[in-house]
């Protein structure tokens, strides 16, 4: 693995799945015993939280609130 100019690396695709490392993740690089680790930052909003989070509340409309699944599916289609 090599440094860039910038200062960055890539943690291996593998590693990030091992440990649910996913784009946008705060993560920290901390110093420990002369040795750099990448730790999570605690408290930090998980992948599918800011997912939630972002939609959250895009699907409500006045005039659809009340109406049932079929309802909805009408509408839609335009049927």
């Amino acid at each position: 693995m090599k440094l860039n100019s910038k200062g960055q690396v890539t943690i291996p695709a593998p590693l990030r799945a091992k440990h649910g490392l996913h784009e946008g993740d705060e993560i920290e690089v901390v110093e420990e015993d002369g040795a750099l680790r990448i730790v999570r930052v605690d408290g930090a909003l998980s992948r599918g939280q800011r997912l939630v989070r972002h939609l959250r509340g895009q699907g409500t409309a006045r005039e659809t609130e009340g109406m049932t699944t079929d309802q909805l599916m009408e509408l839609l289609r335009g049927e």
